[in-house]
């Protein structure tokens, strides 16, 4: 998108289910796990640009062995630079003792990073801090290897607060607020508890490594799940590991975050996105792939079996309409689909807004996630030429003049904006940002008829709308276009997102901006105070059952907030005229039947603590507070 928003954490787990082996004959590499790890992450990068980490645990190592790797990485190329430290580790290990690089037992025993259960986590950070603590996967340590837990996850939580209450409730120190923390130390604490209950119960009959081997063998993972994910709302995908190798993935009730699964008689593997797992493991189709169902958690066992469990009651489903839109992969086939659907669904808006003057207008996009998009567009556009020369050939009575011209109408299509430096500029702090995005789009010259052509270009959504406002028209007003169309393949944004997308400061979105502007036009700024008082009232009684921030665009029109998000973003200096078009939320819903989630569009939040996270930033945007809603 023109303006980029920070993206989803990406998680990849496999676990290997024979000996370890058994990888080291068949494959003859010591790193069959982590090579495939490697991959799944590198195919998810688009998941992650601010740090990555790996964690692997050895299952069954002889004591006095470490059993835990981790290495966590904020480089550039954090993903890379883990691999290569973990190799370069790797050789420093078998320096002198080549012969021993097939013996599995050997390098169980010296080698780190070589075990069964291997996480991998890719972090685009949403309000953390940029540092290598906040890299997962978490590490929750203890010398009962059953009490061990390594976790990363997709997620955020929106009520964060009462769970930091909670852990201080259950006696706990928690040395952080982050939910990252949060959540470990939470599912920790009934880990523990659950040790402990297996313990009390057979210490009078067993010895303690005894009952060692018993928890190992039969601790109830589910249950954890029940007792310490009762009071989580977010949404969420979070995968754990015990020290003794047993581990789960949970997902949220409502399916907001995305996770999938494939097993087969070698492995049984998790990631967020299903191209990963099809890639990595050279899968013929994605029939194989498997969605971990709302509400339950993918666990699988010391031994290797698995299964799905529900651990917290279902609500109604509602998965991030956005990973369809924008986050995932478009090499999924069926988000390939949804994308261009999403495009094709706007021709309708599209013509009325150039008048149905094909002829002279030119058609683009703004790279480049948005191309799938714009080939569904333009596939639409030429379905609306061919039933345009149907309809007037068979009307008959056309002379060749007629007929040679209809027949050569043909969309024009052109790349008209370029990005052609690789520059982040969502890292550029607010007051640097303008200088940054005016530098790193170029335009393509002298394609446009001057004064005559219109140019519609489309993107896959329109946030903040400052890199159109500051760069983007600028550079295609150069052009001298007849008219600039910027069409969106998302609805309006209205609301801010509490589950995991940096969409949270509610001044920032344009649409927003545009809804004020409308208010002071028609004199209904009295409604700000109305919805201000209601938010506070609904603070203070607790109330988190109605988003009272929707009244404020009620009075309007999607057709008039994108015509005033049209003169938000315009330059003074613009000769151009400038027309916003954005997606319905209906059409939306035809595109992505199976991804509901709706919420920023709508306003409606798929769980309680999202109304209560819009009232809060509306009441943050009046008391001028720029802190985080939750």
């Amino acid at each position: 998108m023109s303006d980029p928003i920070k993206h989803e954490c990406g998680i990849a787990h496999i676990r290997l289910r024979k000996p370890y082996a058994y990888y080291l004959e068949k494959y003859a590499t010591p790193f069959y796990g982590l090579k495939k790890l490697y991959v799944m992450m590198e195919k998810q990068k688009n998941r992650g640009q601010d740090g990555a980490g790996v964690g692997v645990i050895k299952i069954d190592v002889e004591p006095g062995l470490r059993y835990i790797s981790r290495y966590r990485s904020i480089d550039s190329n954090a993903v890379a630079s883990i691999f290569d430290k973990i190799y370069k580790k790797y050789r420093k290990s078998i320096k002198g003792f080549k012969d021993r690089s097939k013996d599995a037992d050997w390098l169980l025993e010296n080698v780190a990073f070589t075990g069964e259960a291997l996480l991998g986590h890719l972090r685009y950070g949403t309000h953390g801090k940029n540092s290598i603590e906040n890299c997962h996967p978490m590490l929750r340590q203890n010398n009962w290897r059953s009490r061990n837990l390594v976790m990363a996850g997709n997620f955020n939580m929106t009520n964060n607060a009462d769970l930091f209450q909670r852990l201080i409730e259950l006696g706990q120190h928690p040395k952080e607020k982050t939910d990252t923390v949060t959540v470990m130390e939470k599912i920790g604490h009934f880990l523990d508890e659950e040790n402990q209950n297996m313990f009390n119960k057979y210490k009078d009959t067993h010895s303690n490594k005894e009952i060692s081997d018993i928890i190992e063998n039969g601790l109830d993972l589910q249950r954890v799940l029940k007792r310490s994910c009762k009071d989580f709302d977010g949404g969420y995908a979070m995968c754990g590991i015990t020290g003794y190798g047993a581990s789960f993935v949970a997902r949220d009730p409502a399916g907001i975050r995305p996770a999938f699964y494939y097993a087969d008689d070698e492995v049984v593997v998790v990631a967020s996105e299903r191209p990963a797992i099809k890639l990595a493991f050279d899968l013929p189709d994605y029939s194989q792939i498997k969605e971990i169902e709302p509400g339950h958690a993918l666990i699988i066992n010391k031994d290797g079996t698995f299964g799905e469990y529900q651990f917290i009651d279902k609500i109604e489903k509602k998965p991030c309409s956005f990973e369809r839109i924008y986050f995932s992969r478009g090499t999924d086939p069926d988000i390939y689909k949804e994308r261009k659907q999403l495009g094709r669904l706007l021709i309708p808006q599209i013509l009325q807004s150039v008048d149905f003057d094909i002829e002279n207008t030119v058609f683009s996009y703004i790279p480049n996630t948005a191309e799938n998009a714009y080939i569904g567009m333009m596939e639409g556009i030429e379905e609306y030429i061919k039933a345009y020369r149907k309809k007037k050939i068979t009307e008959g009575n056309l002379s060749a003049d007629e007929l040679d011209k209809i027949l050569s109408i043909c969309p024009r299509t052109e790349k008209l904006v370029i990005k052609d430096a690789k520059l982040r500029t969502f890292i550029a702090n607010d007051n640097s940002r303008d200088e940054i995005v005016g530098s790193i789009y170029d335009t393509t010259t002298d394609v446009i008829k001057k004064q005559v052509d219109n140019l519609v270009v489309i993107d896959d959504s329109i946030v903040r709308g400052t890199t159109l406002e500051k760069s983007i028209l600028k550079i295609l007003d150069r052009l001298e276009p007849k008219k600039i169309i910027i069409v969106s393949s998302a609805p309006q944004i209205r609301f801010p997102d509490c589950y995991g997308i940096d969409m949270s400061k509610i001044k920032e979105f344009v649409a927003f901006r545009a809804m004020l502007a409308l208010l002071k036009d028609n004199n209904l700024e009295y409604k700000l105070d109305e919805v201000y008082d209601k938010c506070k009232n609904a603070e203070l009684e607790g109330n988190t059952n109605t988003n009272f921030v929707k009244e404020l665009y009620a009075p309007f029109s999607d057709d008039q907030i994108s015509a005033k998000i049209a003169e938000i973003i315009t330059p003074k200096e613009l000769t151009s005229k400038v027309q916003v078009v954005y997606q319905t939320v209906a059409n939306l819903h035809v595109a992505c039947p199976e991804n509901a989630g709706d919420w920023y569009f709508t306003g409606n939040y798929p769980t309680p603590g999202g109304n209560k996270v819009v009232n809060a930033a509306f009441v943050n945007f009046m008391e001028g507070k720029t802190v985080r809603a939750y």
